[in-house]
């Protein structure tokens, strides 16, 4: 007997947020939705008070004291950011703000502006200080954007707080980036559906179904925000090398991993790295999986033993790395 389905959802975080639970808990899902808005009011770079903003206004004056948990985000993504050219950047937030994309005000900077703004965005210019967990923006007109991980992160968090309540089958959904919590009442197979969409489709079509097993399923794909200038496509993707946006045989990158917030990292590397190097690294890290849609209609899987992929449209070819 498949037990009841209850969907919750709320507008946070820039995003629809929707919680699919199969057991009546409404102290749960009130502490799920407490959480969410904490952790937004903490992390948002899209307010001006935030524990990050702070961090970013004090930039090139002095150290700001946060939270222990804020502290312990930002030192993990400088740890990735810090690694030999890697396209994952805590740095980037000078770049995200110059391009604007999908926010009003969006454009095409200069060449001089993106130059001005790269010299903001070295990961070596924020100082940790573990004692009494401040951070210091070195150079005036830093700032660091958790924008590529705060949703992994915060649907990580949504877990331990439904486990916590003895909810031990559910499915979060942060706008895109999904979390699937032990197995699923609604298959034979207890694996959960999770829809690939089609990039740039406008009905919310599909590409395929990922069937997966208490797995985080994230997208990184240029047709999340975007918009054209003279007939070109910029997206929100920014390559922080060049402070253009990333332009290579993408057009998104599927993250299937234990946690979320390591979705939310190696999608952005991964689409940084293109197809071909992308796969390459995946030999390296066999606890990641990833599903690479290419502009020519062609669907790359590497690592994907472990779950099934049920291809939709035909339009695309599967190949099998």
């Amino acid at each position: 007997m498949v037990k009841a389905n209850y969907e919750y959802s709320q507008n946070l975080l820039g995003t629809i947020v929707s919680l699919t639970i199969y057991e009546a808990n409404e102290t749960a899902v009130k502490a799920v939705f407490a959480t969410l808005k904490i952790l937004e009011d903490k992390l948002t770079v899209n307010r001006p008070l935030s524990e990050v903003m702070s961090i970013n206004m004090a930039a090139g004056k002095h150290a700001v004291e946060v939270s222990r948990p804020v502290f312990d985000l930002i030192a993990q993504a400088l740890q990735i950011s810090l690694q030999p050219n890697c396209y994952f950047n805590c740095a980037i937030g000078a770049l995200v703000k110059l391009w604007q994309i999908g926010f009003k005000g969006q454009q095409v900077p200069t060449d001089e502006q993106i130059k001005q703004h790269l010299l903001l965005t070295n990961p070596r210019d924020i100082e940790l200080n573990t004692d009494n967990h401040s951070i210091f923006l070195k150079r005036k007109g830093m700032q660091i954007d958790l924008g590529a991980i705060a949703k992994g992160y915060i649907a990580d968090v949504i877990k331990e707080v439904l486990v916590k309540h003895n909810i031990h089958q559910a499915m979060i959904n942060l706008g895109g980036n999904v979390l699937t919590i032990g197995d699923s009442p609604l298959s034979d197979d207890k694996n959960w559906h999770v829809g690939l969409k089609k990039p740039f489709s406008r009905n919310q079509e599909l590409v395929g179904i990922i069937n997966v097993n208490n797995r985080s399923v994230v997208t990184s794909g240029i047709y999340e925000r975007f918009f054209y200038q003279h007939n070109h496509l910029y997206h929100h993707i920014l390559n922080p090398f060049t402070g253009y946006p990333l332009d290579n045989e993408l057009e998104s990158v599927t993250i299937i991993s234990k946690s979320s917030l390591e979705g939310d990292i190696y999608s952005t590397i991964l689409y940084g790295l293109g197809v071909s190097k992308g796969c390459e690294f995946l030999q390296r890290h066999s606890n990641l999986a990833a599903i690479f849609l290419l502009k020519n209609k062609t669907i790359v899987l590497a690592n994907t033993d472990n779950f099934y992929f049920q291809l939709l449209d035909k339009q695309y070819q599967v190949k099998q790395y």
